[in-house]
């Protein structure tokens, strides 16, 4: 719909299919995509990089006990990366894709992110990390519509798209629990541990951290009065640290690598923000402690605050920026 509209406009477009390594052969079916529109298309092959940037982040990211994030990493690193740099090889002035955000350039030269129109389907969470650079070369022609808007058009059209179903899940994972992606990365070796509450009382096992993030009930298999959830990744002792659903709420984090899109703040300021895709982003201030680093606290606890997810930063709908959650500080 985004090559669609934008042909319509009066655009030459070309369309870009970017290799992973990790999907089906669907040549066929991306060549009739683009002969629908009426547009040339181009192959990117990016396995490697992709395997290097996403895939190896997301399997390290698990061995280290934190939650890795792959399509906040994928954005700007792959498609306005890699994918940007190929584009331009081909002469085009600009990258589009399918994302529910906006781009508004000010009179000071600077752009600026924001979210999508649609309040359930916008994915300015997902841009956090692009650069000034990258933005400038962005354009996404479905900001200012909802899905249901987009699907309307499309079948008024007579556009079919290669997958109906919305994916859900991590696109190299492929149906796969992320357990079993993880054990059969080479050199990824489980570990069984302990597991412990939160006044360090051992009250059962578990076959290795990395099948578990924070906020988790499944899988800790350990009987009480009420149902146990993953407080803590215990590295160090190689420990899941649990507790009840109270016992997930955190007044503050830490966050550190902060990409700022907007200006960076020198003093304090007052923020929502939203530290996962689903979590509706909170009241809070935000305290600067170096030109990349900031302490969040929240005006109200948060749930499940968790390290290596990427939390965001809002000043009504625009995005100022964002960064990787070190730590919580539980209540």
């Amino acid at each position: 719909m985004s090559a669609y509209l934008l042909k319509e406009r009066g655009y030459e477009v070309i369309g870009i299919h970017f290799v992973t390594g990790y999907e089906s052969d669907d040549s066929r079916q991306i060549q009739s995509v683009a002969d629908q529109i009426g547009i040339p298309l181009k192959i990117a092959d990016c396995s490697t990089e992709f395997q290097i940037k996403v895939v190896d982040y997301f399997t390290q990211s698990y061995q280290s006990g934190k939650t890795p994030n792959p399509c906040l990493v994928c954005n700007p690193s792959i498609k306005f990366g890699t994918i940007l740099d190929f584009a331009r090889k081909l002469g085009v002035s600009c990258l589009a894709t399918g994302h529910y955000a906006r781009i508004i350039k000010h009179d000071s030269g600077r752009f600026h992110l924001y979210r999508g129109t649609d309040p359930v389907k916008e994915q300015s969470y997902f841009l956090a990390f692009l650069s000034q650079e990258q933005l400038a070369s962005a354009c996404f022609p479905l900001g200012n519509m909802t899905k249901s808007e987009v699907i309307k058009l499309a079948e008024k059209k007579g556009l079919h798209p290669v997958v109906k179903e919305e994916s859900q899940d991590v696109c190299f994972i492929k149906g796969r629990t992320y357990g079993d992606f993880l054990v059969r990365t080479q050199g990824f070796e489980p570990e069984p541990g302990l597991i412990q509450d939160i006044n360090g009382n051992i009250i059962g096992e578990h076959k290795g951290l990395h099948l578990f993030t924070i906020g988790q009930r499944r899988g800790i298999n350990c009987p009480a009065s009420e149902p146990y959830y993953v407080v803590r990744l215990d590295m160090a002792q190689n420990r899941l640290v649990v507790g009840l659903k109270k016992d997930l709420f955190s007044g503050e984090c830490r966050v550190a690598g902060i990409n700022w899109i907007s200006r960076k703040p020198t003093d304090p300021i007052k923020v929502h923000t939203r530290v996962r895709y689903r979590h509706k982003a909170a009241r809070s201030v935000l305290f600067p402690v170096d030109t990349h680093t900031a302490v969040i606290r929240f005006d109200e606890p948060q749930s499940a605050i968790t390290p290596g997810q990427g939390a965001v930063f809002y000043k009504g709908d625009e995005v100022l920026g964002g960064g990787w959650i070190e730590k919580n500080v539980r209540c």
